[in-house]
């Protein structure tokens, strides 16, 4: 009879496929590559898949996807774009990293306290030049005949504006302290130009009512047509030169045209054409004089 390995009378322990002796060898086996193999069982490899890689397998987004095409994505809203892992946001994720938040520059600071340069200073004779009394630029219409002209331009201005949000039904803000708007007058020019350009900033004026759509230039020429003002609240402001006046009727047409208003246009252009040929006969007679 067979003997136990502990040396005494026993139950002989047979190694049949299933019992444990079987097992136990087939264990060893495992381990030693030059053992011959038992049975006729072919081993399985498990291959076991992290939580992290399954979620990866899933939810995979390639390098080349824009960000918009991941912005699209159903599921984006299940992963966290802070640390780029793809990780589940609901709490089942590893902890990552601490993102700390960007370093403000404090208030106190700008970029000219870092790194900076200096120009070399220009000659003193080429300094004296600049700094020689300014040449003069001819006058030649009286206070009152600039007030009369900047008048018909802030006034044909305020009804271009009027216009324009009214064709288009861009509401107006109402305050305690403004009364309600049923004309152009009840609004001066700079009024309607702070409206407008709170409208645009705002994305309340689409380009397509513009010309040619220049949504972008829109403010920069509203600002260019600030000094359009009425004349009888700045009786006290210095007189301006002949090519300031019509600086200030040409910003006029800029601001009709590109609010396509066609008759506003026309009548700033006349304006224009008629103050330049005033300017023009007031120096010929100067000059002859």
């Amino acid at each position: 009879m067979p003997t136990a390995s502990n040396g005494y009378l026993g139950r002989a322990e047979i190694a049949y496929p299933g019992s444990p002796v079987y097992n136990a060898r087939q264990t060893s086996s495992a381990y030693n590559s030059n053992a011959p193999q038992q049975g006729t069982y072919k081993s399985v490899s498990l291959q076991q898949t992290s939580p992290q890689q399954g979620w990866d397998t899933q939810g995979r987004y390639s390098p080349s996807d824009s960000v918009d095409d991941i912005i699209a994505s159903p599921n984006l809203s299940d992963y966290s774009l802070d640390n780029g892992t793809g990780a589940m946001s609901s709490g089942k994720h590893k902890p990552s990293a601490k993102v700390r938040p960007p370093q403000r520059r404090p208030s106190n600071r700008d970029e000219f306290d870092g790194p900076h340069q200096f120009l070399q200073r220009p000659p003193a004779d080429y300094t004296a030049q600049q700094e020689r009394e300014l040449p003069h630029l001819p006058t030649n219409l009286h206070v009152q005949e600039q007030d009369s002209v900047l008048t018909q331009v802030n006034d044909r201005l305020s009804q271009c504006a009027f216009d324009f949000v009214a064709k288009y039904q861009f509401p107006i803000p109402l305050t305690q302290d403004m009364r309600p708007v049923e004309r152009a007058q009840d609004r001066e020019w700079t009024e309607w130009v702070y409206l407008l350009k709170r409208l645009a900033t705002k994305r309340r004026i689409p380009a397509r009512v513009l010309y040619n759509g220049q949504i972008k230039q829109f403010v920069t020429i509203l600002e260019n047509s600030l000094e359009m003002r009425h004349a009888a609240k700045h009786q006290s402001r210095p007189l301006k030169d002949d090519r300031n006046i019509l600086q200030l009727i040409s910003a006029g047409i800029q601001v009709a045209k590109i609010l396509k208003d066609a008759s506003a246009m026309d009548y700033l252009d006349r304006l224009y054409v008629s103050t330049e040929q005033q300017i023009q006969d007031r120096a010929a007679l100067r000059y002859r004089t």
